[in-house]
């Protein structure tokens, strides 16, 4: 086996697909297996032990069964520090990496960086004192605590709440060299958040914006491919090309370095400490399914990195790891489709054996507290709600959907609203930025997917309504415009500001559910981002960050910390190459 450089093995190739696959999806425990091989020596808690796997789903990861010898493994590389995905936590971590002089190695599937969340969240940085507001740090943990079930771990939440305003100020020197400014979102930290409910609304998202003597060769780049570029001119490259199929221990269970399929073969990257940033399993049916099958009933829509298989997830768990036991799921309540479309895998996909929902992206007025009826034109709920609420109710509705309506008033009720967080995309873009609302929503109504219409009878036939869903829809908004005019909801309780009334032609209606983002359900680790196996202790050589990483979320996600999932991804990032380097953050 011949031992070579990093560089040599830069090829920029496309991903090899399909080796995750010959894995299976048996109920099988890892076996012990040699460094060399790759498997883990960690096994399932025997029948009678009174241990649990604190695996959920453990039938669902089944076990690695490739089996890889020293003779298949083509060329081995060797680093201090390898990194397993190049998105937003592998990016920052390889910048990291670079400024404190490690030598890793950042390998990536794709044949590019990963996209970047621009928006992040970060907790009493400057900005914010400027603005006259304050994060009550305190409050706020106690706060996901209560929007987790107590499923997160307080000690690891706290590490974001610790350390973000560092990461910031060192995001914000590298963007600024590159010719960005921050920009804090002041409009946070109203209180209801533009939901109505009383529910804590810290100010922490910033965002940037290339300046004006931005060179326009970075003005158009993304962070991630900022950061790339930042590695790229201290000597170091991202290693495209390279396909996980599992990790490599040695005998006493630490972890060793992964092996990899390229075009070249597998290659085995030996490292004294490896980073999973590698994202949640949003592009795996399979894994969705098992772990969280409310959404295959309420999704309409994907927003996913298709590179977001779940495989880190799947391979540090045959190397022992524990995961979180609930699972969790960045979802927003933008899956706009066409009327008639029913929520969940369409049958085509299913017949072809490659699950797909029926449409992508986001339908931003989705978030806007609305009518919402579902297929039978009732109201189920109130519209006030964190961004996956109304999805979760859907599931148990017909067909998995919902429909949002409302009519001429649309720029001044939403204006009224007053969303927040990228919800305020769509306020800004029709009032702020002058697009008004038919400019706004042509492209949608162009498609078919929202209707317009003259009458509020030849919007309920759009949406596909017939005889006595029909009326039900009709008087549905009869008694919501008498909730308007009375000023109380006295049916489902949402706030008098946020109530609107359906009267004036032109009017509205879309058909909605879930759009899928990613999962955020991962690897149990500790303050340290350190992986722990599944009596809870530390697997050596084993770190994670971003959404394959754990201890944080659990059910869903607290929309209201706008930038929160981004911000601990970066955060946390950097936290694990400090704790690796052994300096502070």
């Amino acid at each position: 086996m011949e031992d070579i450089s990093r560089r040599s093995f830069l090829t920029g190739a496309v991903a090899v697909a399909g080796i995750a696959a010959t894995a299976g999806l048996a109920g099988c425990a890892p076996q012990q297996t040699s460094e060399a091989t790759a498997g883990s020596s960690a096994q399932a808690a025997p029948a009678g032990s009174g241990k649990s796997d604190h695996r959920p789903n453990a039938s669902m990861v089944g076990r690695c069964t490739q089996q890889i010898e020293e003779s298949d493994i083509v060329n081995t590389m060797e680093t201090e520090l390898l990194i397993v995905g190049a998105g937003n936590a592998g990016m920052a971590a390889a910048v990291l990496a670079t400024d404190l002089g490690i030598d890793f190695v950042v390998a990536e599937k794709a044949g590019a960086v990963g996209a970047t969340r621009n928006w992040y969240g970060a907790v009493n940085i400057p900005e914010c004192a400027e603005a006259g507001k304050e994060v009550d740090t305190v409050k706020l943990n106690n706060v996901l605590r209560q929007a987790f079930g107590g499923k997160n771990d307080m000690r690891v939440v706290k590490v974001w709440l610790d350390e973000s305003a560092d990461t910031h100020a060192w995001v914000k020197q590298i963007m600024s060299d590159y010719g960005y400014e921050v920009s804090f979102d002041s409009d946070q930290g109203l209180g209801h958040g533009g939901v109505g409910i009383d529910m804590y609304v810290p100010p922490i998202q910033v965002n940037y914006n290339a300046r004006e003597d931005c060179p326009e060769e970075y003005a158009k780049l993304k962070r991630n491919e900022l950061f790339e570029d930042y590695i790229n001119k201290q000597g170091h490259e991202v290693t495209y090309g390279f396909d996980l199929v599992k990790l490599t221990t040695d005998d006493a269970g630490a972890v060793t370095g992964a092996i990899f399929d390229t075009k070249e073969g597998y290659v085995h990257v030996k490292a004294r400490n490896t980073l999973m940033t590698t994202g949640g399993y949003a592009a795996n049916a399979e894994m969705l399914d098992s772990l969280n099958p409310i959404l295959s009933k309420c999704l309409t829509a994907s927003d996913w990195t298709p590179g977001n298989t779940g495989m880190g997830i799947k391979a540090a768990l045959w190397a022992g790891a524990m995961k979180d036991p609930q699972s969790a799921a960045f979802v927003f309540d933008r899956g706009a489709v066409e009327p008639g479309t029913k929520a969940g895998w369409t049958q085509q996909s299913l017949e072809n054996g490659e699950p797909m929902l029926p449409a992508t992206g986001q339908f931003n007025p989705g978030s806007q507290p609305f009518l919402k009826m579902n297929l039978h034109g009732e109201r189920f709920f109130n519209e006030s709600a964190n961004y996956d609420w109304a999805p979760h109710a859907a599931a148990s509705q017909p067909g998995g959907v919902y429909l949002e309506v409302w009519d001429a008033g649309f720029a001044e009720d939403i204006e009224r609203f007053h969303s927040l967080g990228c919800a305020s995309l769509t306020r800004v873009m029709v009032n702020t930025v002058g697009m008004g609302t038919d400019g706004y929503l042509q492209e949608w109504i162009d498609k078919g997917i929202v209707v317009k219409a003259d009458t509020l009878e030849e919007l309920a036939d759009g949406l596909k309504l017939e005889g006595a869903h029909k009326e039900a829809f009709l008087a549905t908004i009869e008694r919501y415009n008498e909730l308007y005019d009375a000023q109380e909801d006295v049916d489902f309780g949402k706030e008098p500001y946020l109530l609107s009334q359906i009267r004036t032609a032109p009017f509205y209606g879309v058909t909605l559910g879930g759009t899928l983002l990613d999962t955020s359900d991962g690897l149990r680790i500790n303050a340290d981002m350190q992986v722990l196996d599944t009596n809870a202790e530390v697997i050596p050589g084993l770190y994670a960050a971003g959404n394959c990483g754990g201890s944080v979320f659990a059910d869903g996600y607290y929309n209201l910390t706008h930038g929160m999932a981004c911000g601990r991804a970066l955060t946390f990032a950097r936290h694990a190459v400090n704790h690796i380097a052994g300096t502070k953050a």
